[in-house]
């Protein structure tokens, strides 16, 4: 039976006893997952859990073996045009100029919806949410990782996404940085449903509502609670929670 979450919205995303496996080895394994309108919900677990499959699936772009999928109340891959999502190696060739402007425009060219709006101009809303207007003729290149990573949320937004799905998007920027992307997430979820992968703990204490813990199985926290004991048997090894001041990070245990 599906498991009931607790939200004040209505169902966006759900999941039911979904199981995907690639080559015969399980990668995600009897999922029960509801996701509310209104969510900041953030996905912790180790490398090769399953985190990234499981956004794709809510995609569309991975099948489940079995198990049902419904986003927004239909089939992931009637509703893909409703979702924006930021991948973790965001891919472009770094010898080909191209400008922020185009790489944002470029987020238009799978959006099948129609909002009154030309094209240009969602693309100047989507970067004046990112507050990168002023660089939109810049080379993708030439930026820091965190510009690069405001312009890929803005691609993300000219889809005009009901929901945002970010597959770790802190991964390669500074703390200074990560803050005001986090600041950055928190406005945007006024009016968007967020589901992010992360591997920093800081964001499930300061910053979302939910937390889930995915390796294979997934353990759905609607208080955004995680024991030390939990985050070890997610991770499969032992874990230590390091505070100074607001933030928490997970380290391995060095041998």
């Amino acid at each position: 039976m599906m498991a009931q979450d607790k939200g004040s919205g209505s169902p966006v995303i759900r999941l039911e006893d979904v199981w995907v496996r690639f080559n015969h080895n399980t990668v995600l394994e009897d999922i029960d997952l509801t996701v509310p309108r209104g969510d900041y919900l953030a996905v912790l677990g180790p490398n090769g859990g399953g985190k990234t499959t499981l956004l794709r699936t809510i995609l569309g772009l991975v099948t489940p073996e079995r198990g049902k999928v419904e986003v927004l109340g239909k089939p992931p891959s009637k509703t893909r045009d409703r979702i924006g999502y930021v991948p973790q190696h965001a891919r472009y060739d770094k010898d080909f100029p191209v400008s922020v402007w185009d790489v944002v425009l470029m987020g238009r060219l799978s959006n099948g919806r129609s909002s009154g709006k030309d094209d240009e101009e969602v693309a100047v809303d989507a970067l004046k949410a990112v507050d990168l207007l002023d660089l939109k003729d810049r080379q993708i290149d030439e930026l820091s990782g965190g510009q690069r990573q405001r312009v890929f949320i803005a691609r993300a937004l000219t889809v005009e996404p009901e929901i945002l799905l970010l597959d770790e998007p802190t991964s390669s920027i500074d703390t200074k940085v990560e803050t005001n992307l986090y600041d950055l997430l928190a406005d945007l979820n006024k009016t968007i449903t967020i589901m992010m992968v992360t591997h920093d703990v800081a964001v499930v204490s300061t910053r979302v509502k939910r937390v889930a813990c995915l390796n294979r199985k997934l353990i759905l926290h609607d208080e955004k609670q995680v024991t030390k004991e939990e985050l070890e048997t997610t991770y499969q090894c032992p874990v230590e929670l390091v505070a100074h001041g607001t933030p928490h990070r997970v380290f391995e245990e060095h041998s």
